[in-house]
């Protein structure tokens, strides 16, 4: 019994204990009455009130050696009271940390003139110097701290205008408010209720099971895919290995013959039927007539068309008209399925073969005369639709012959660059729109377009908050902007904002995505070509800036810099590039074509049950008359006698196919 009534004490005043804690005081006032009422063993938690007071008293030690300058005293209490997990982690401590150390390493700076105690400050300038080695590094790659590391070697930094703003009279309020802040934070939660703690506990154990739930799934689907792998490499390895033994036999009988002597039939029939023993029937190898001359060189050129089939081709005119004016759910079911035909299809032939077939007929309707166009879907009301179309423009993009296409679209540039403007941050239309103009960047007479639209600035004020940004975005608004850099025309324009530009770029040498860095070393060292960005960049002392970052163990990285730095304190004014033509001077076909699995990432649209999608939907409402099946046309030992019957029977057969699953799955 009494076990039950300690028991029950307990779990009272853990609930009493958090209702103070979260402020409910008529809640509190109500609950204590009614548990006397009742005659329960509420036990008032007068450890939270000695908690409250001890609180208060530490917060006062805080303020009291801030003001002091006692960097000892407030060392002691920081490291005794602030916990682990927040002074180690927690990135708003980590910064707070550093300027407090600033604050006391310059505390005895800040006497009157005459009464600086040199010894002192000397001291404070060694155990600072010890920080910036220790705990303080983790912060040498963060712009905003760079300038700090060269304070212990500076003899006297009340003079140095890079310090002039840590002796102004309103830093040092500002960092004991920032403190205060921190405090009435941190001191509070470390006096969490045992309830909310028990609370918190039995959420993480939660989080774990299901995070264990979901590796073994992971790890399941891992395994198969693995086995899957694992049989192909087999089969890949067998296929290996004998070509490599029929290379060897092959070298030797080439020898044999400069030497004169004979290669018999029988002896090459066997070769080439071990040859292509994987890939064809053992009586189809056998009625090949290997020995004949070509018949080789035919079959294996044969084998590798037979890997890459066509895709049936499409109706068109019925496409657009329902991209046009079908429902918002069909057209992006629709847009969906074009993409994969892109992005799905093999690289080669089968990908040049569906591009190719999109832009004969004219897809995005650059042709059209209509007020109402397929491309008019960027400013679809429909989130889904515009994303779908977006994301298309990016698969268009990603190949050579697609960005030639979209580069003939007069509208498309002023379309994308609505839509960066108007859609949200972070949305998956917006990184691919932005990405689909870094593609497009690649063509001069886009460049040239985009810099008089303005993106230069945008860019820059977009990549000024770069810690909001996804990594996708980052890199494709970093590169966009190198491309454009690249020109004089861009040049000029970050010239017009010289040190915002500069501040910006310096910002993102310390980012976090090293990926980036290439980019923003391109971007830098191309408009320190122009006098008047030079000057500024010298100003701001970036060659200083740009020596921290040399210390990294990347040799091209340090290369880049280098150049940079050359450049930076050049003293030759460079001869702006003339501006060329720019249909006439295009780069882009030296680009290869790379299409990134990110064009499918995060597939919002499903289909329902029995609704037709993807391949499905276009080979069963969408099939065209004409169905080039070139792979069957050229004549071989087991080629069908009509072509064009046997590719209507294909046809077919996949829509008989594609119906018994719409009836009976």
């Amino acid at each position: 019994m009494g076990d039950g009534l300690a028991s029950e004490s307990d779990l009272l005043s853990m609930i009493n204990e958090y209702l103070k804690f979260a402020e409910f005081e008529e809640t509190v006032k109500v609950f204590e009455k009614e548990a006397r009422r009742k005659g329960k063993p509420v036990l008032r938690s007068a450890g939270h009130s000695r908690r409250d007071s001890k609180t208060i008293g530490i917060h006062d030690d805080f303020l009291s050696s801030f003001n002091d300058g006692d960097y000892k005293v407030f060392s002691e209490l920081w490291a005794k009271t602030i916990p682990p997990e927040i002074r180690d982690f927690d990135p708003v401590a980590q910064k707070l940390e550093f300027y407090l150390q600033i604050h006391f390493t310059i505390y005895p700076l800040k006497s009157p003139v005459g009464s600086h105690d040199k010894g002192e400050f000397e001291n404070r300038i060694t155990h600072f110097k010890h920080y910036l080695e220790t705990r303080g590094a983790a912060l040498s790659q963060t712009t905003e701290f760079l300038p700090f590391y060269a304070l212990p070697f500076v003899p006297n930094p009340t003079i140095h205008p890079s310090f002039q703003e840590l002796f102004h009279d309103s830093w040092m309020p500002e960092l004991r408010e920032r403190l205060e802040k921190f405090l009435s934070v941190t001191l509070k939660a470390s006096n969490t209720p045992r309830l909310l703690t028990l609370y918190v506990s039995f959420l993480c154990d939660q989080n774990k099971q299901l995070s264990i739930q979901q590796m073994q799934l992971h790890l399941t689907e891992a395994e198969r895919k693995s086995a899957i792998c694992m049989r192909r490499f087999t089969k890949l390895q067998a296929d290996h290995h004998n070509l490599i033994g029929i290379t060897a036999e092959l070298v030797d009988s080439l020898e044999a013959t400069v030497r004169g002597k004979m290669i018999s039939p029988e002896y090459l029939q066997g070769v080439c039927m071990r040859l292509f023993s994987g890939h064809m029937r053992q009586s189809a190898a056998q009625s090949v007539d290997f020995t004949r001359p070509g018949t080789v060189s035919h079959c294996l050129r044969r084998i590798l068309t037979i890997y890459v089939p066509l895709l049936p081709s499409l109706d068109y005119e019925k496409l657009k008209k329902d991209l046009v004016n079908g429902s918002d759910r069909l057209k992006a079911l629709l847009l969906q399925a074009l993409r994969w035909r892109l992005t799905r299809s093999l690289h080669g032939e089968q990908r040049d073969t569906v591009l190719q077939a999109f832009i004969s007929n004219d897809l995005l309707e650059r042709y059209s005369s209509k007020q109402k166009t397929v491309l008019n879907l960027m400013k679809s009301k429909n989130d889904v639709v515009r994303q779908y179309m977006a994301r298309l423009i990016n698969a268009f993009a990603s190949l050579c012959d697609g960005r030639m296409y979209l580069s003939q679209i007069p509208s498309l540039l002023r379309f994308l660059l609505d839509s960066l403007k108007t859609e949200e941050k972070e949305s998956v239309t917006r990184e691919n729109v932005l990405a689909a103009m870094q593609k497009l960047s690649l063509r001069r007479a886009q460049q040239s377009a985009m810099i008089r639209d303005g993106l230069i600035g945008w860019l820059v004020k977009e990549l000024h908050d770069s810690d909001c940004l996804s990594d996708y975005t980052l890199e494709y608004a970093i590169s966009l902007l190198m491309n454009l850099c690249l020109r004089t025309q861009g040049k000029k324009k970050c010239a017009e904002e010289a040190k915002h530009v500069l501040i910006v770029l310096t910002e993102l040498l310390g980012h976090e995505n090293h990926e980036i860095r290439y980019y923003v070393n391109g971007a830098l060292y191309s408009i320190l070509s122009m006098p008047e960005i030079r000057e500024e960049a010298k100003q701001m002392s970036m060659e200083e800036i740009l020596r921290c970052y040399t210390k990294e163990e990347n040799s091209e990285l340090n290369r880049q810099i280098e150049f940079i730095i050359k450049q930076l304190n050049s003293v030759d004014i460079p001869e702006l590039e003339p501006e060329s033509d720019d249909e006439e001077d295009d780069d882009d076909d030296d680009e290869e074509d790379v299409m990134e699995a990110d064009l499918d990432k995060e597939e919002v649209l499903q289909p329902q049950p029995k609704e037709l999608s993807g391949e499905s939907l276009l080979t069963t409402e969408y099939l065209g008359v004409n169905i080039t099946l070139q792979q069957w046309s050229q004549p071989w030992s087991w080629r069908h006698p009509n072509t064009a019957h046997f590719a209507c029977l294909l046809s077919l057969m996949h829509q008989f196919q594609v119906l018994k699953s719409l009836l009976f799955d």
